[in-house]
């Protein structure tokens, strides 16, 4: 697999994105078409992405169950190193990999090297495994002792979005693999580059042949990662309708499933907050990657009077410049999708005080500048609906309460965050809204390791975290051994 080229914008060609199986490049087993891997800022194919079948998943499946039998049983240090490893390729290869992802996905340099930044923080907590994830032992009765291990689970797999093609799939990697299991990775069709050199990396950081496998493709493929009995636990991020849809077809089939969906997140705005420091920070959060994040400022609702807070959002906002400052959308059909949108909020009597429609970079690229619409109404889809774009609605409320149940009452419940220099008021909305990552005077509160990333509601569908220790515990199962060696006189219930 050679290095992506690229030192720049300019388009630039690469590798088809084929299977990884078994340590061996594949194409699908049997005939299937291919898709165009499209960089967006052009609006044209620089590759072509192989589209596989179950076929190809019950291989990749039967390599990683023969990997997994050697692999359980290497010490958890010794599988950790592979982690300490990749970082230092990682890390040494940082430019190369935030140009792929620049150039698949969209994003400026600067994000792209801040989503590999954070890939490395991932590997990082995986290093970190063997001295947090040693089991407990308490002599629990004379002479009976137990004991709790972590054991793998076998073959698991990870199907992952467009938006964050290394980030994502280190979201589970590092757990699952220190953890001692076989991974499946499916990522979206859209972005399948970097899981190529995922896979070069993790190869020569001497991870054994098997234990990693790609398989690409869409639908099906997914489908048959639901279904296939020797796949023990599903990891999945996307939207909320296919997270649905893979939680119950997972979890019907006997597996763990974890499946991260969509988000409509709340900005708080109260007039007391600093209005420098939230412009700069609001605007961070609505139009960094295209908005393209679950994370992104979806709706601020602002309470009573900061239209001086507003004017200065506007202001930065305005100051971005399309194809500098900000990458296009992934796809034409996302930026139609979003300028609808815009349109209707119009129509239906919204103000729109910044106009990013007609933001056009670079011929032939999926372009949407900044957007902010101002006064919404909660029946308008820009305020209900997740737009996933650079796009602000704001809803106008007169108290903080109205603010909460405005917040309350979406179905999501993935971030929220509040703007105010009141640490009553920061606590009181905090304790209040339906939300598992919070935020105060922060936009993106994405937790840090080793704190776990997950929302509540229909933001994800299963138990715990997918980052973090929850990650981890996810990835294994607790055996329990209860052991006595010494002969006691006296008698307890457990002699």
């Amino acid at each position: 697999m050679p290095p992506f080229p690229a030192q720049s914008n300019d388009f630039t060609t690469f590798t088809p994105a084929r299977n990884y199986i078994g340590g061996e490049w594949k194409s699908p087993a049997t005939s299937r078409s291919t898709q165009d891997v499209i960089n967006p800022r052009f609006g044209k194919p620089m590759s072509t992405v192989a589209m596989s079948g179950a076929e190809d998943v019950d291989a990749a499946t039967k390599a990683g169950a023969a990997a997994f039998r050697e692999w359980r049983n290497w010490p958890i240090r010794e599988r950790a190193h592979i982690m300490y490893k990749l970082r230092e390729l990682m890390v040494r290869n940082i430019d190369e990999l935030s140009w792929l992802i620049n150039h698949e996905n969209g994003k400026t340099f600067p994000e792209a090297k801040a989503e590999v930044e954070k890939g490395i923080e991932c590997v990082e907590y995986g290093c970190s495994l063997p001295n947090l994830a040693a089991g407990n032992q308490l002599e629990v009765s004379r002479g009976v002792a137990c004991e709790v291990v972590y054991e793998p689970l076998g073959v698991v797999a990870g199907i992952t979005p467009f938006n964050f093609p290394l980030m994502v799939p280190l979201w589970m990697l590092p757990q699952a693999l220190v953890g001692g299991n076989s991974f499946i990775l499916k990522p979206s069709e859209r972005v399948p580059l970097s899981s190529l050199r995922l896979a070069e990396m993790l190869a020569d950081a001497g991870l054994p042949k098997g234990v990693f496998n790609v398989v690409q493709g869409g639908r099906e493929v997914v489908e048959a990662i639901c279904d296939h009995p020797l796949i023990k636990a599903v990891g999945f991020v996307g939207s909320t309708k296919v997270a649905k849809l893979v939680y119950g077809r997972s979890s019907v089939q006997g597996k763990r499933a974890l499946c991260l969906g969509g988000a409509k997140n709340h900005l708080v705005v109260v007039p007391d907050a600093d209005a420098e420091l939230t412009a700069e920070n609001v605007v961070a959060s609505f139009v960094g990657c295209a908005g393209q994040r679950c994370m992104a400022a979806s709706v601020l609702l602002a309470v009573g009077k900061v239209d001086h807070i507003l004017d200065r959002v506007k202001s930065r906002a305005a100051a971005i410049t399309p194809g500098k400052d900000l990458g296009p959308v992934t796809t034409d059909a996302a930026r139609n999708r979003i300028k609808g949108y815009i349109d209707d909020a119009e129509k239906r009597g919204a103000k729109i005080i910044l106009d990013g429609r007609r933001a056009d970079a670079v011929p032939g690229g999926y372009w949407v500048g900044p957007t902010i619409i101002d006064n919404c109404t909660l029946d308008m889809p820009a305020a209900h609906e997740e737009i996933f774009g650079p796009v602000l609605s704001v809803v106008r409320v007169g108290t903080i309460e109205q603010a909460i149940e405005i917040e309350n009452s979406n179905p999501y419940g993935n971030a929220s965050s509040v703007y105010t220099s009141s640490g009553d008021i920061a606590r009181r909305i905090m304790g209040s809204v339906e939300a598992g990552m919070c935020g105060v005077n922060i936009g993106v509160p994405v937790p840090r390791e080793p704190f776990g990333f997950g929302g509540w509601n229909d933001s994800c569908f299963g138990h715990g975290n997918i980052t973090g220790w929850d990650g981890y515990r996810f990835w294994t199962r607790q055996r329990k051994i209860t052991s006595k060696w010494a002969v006691q006189k006296d008698q307890t219930w457990m002699s």
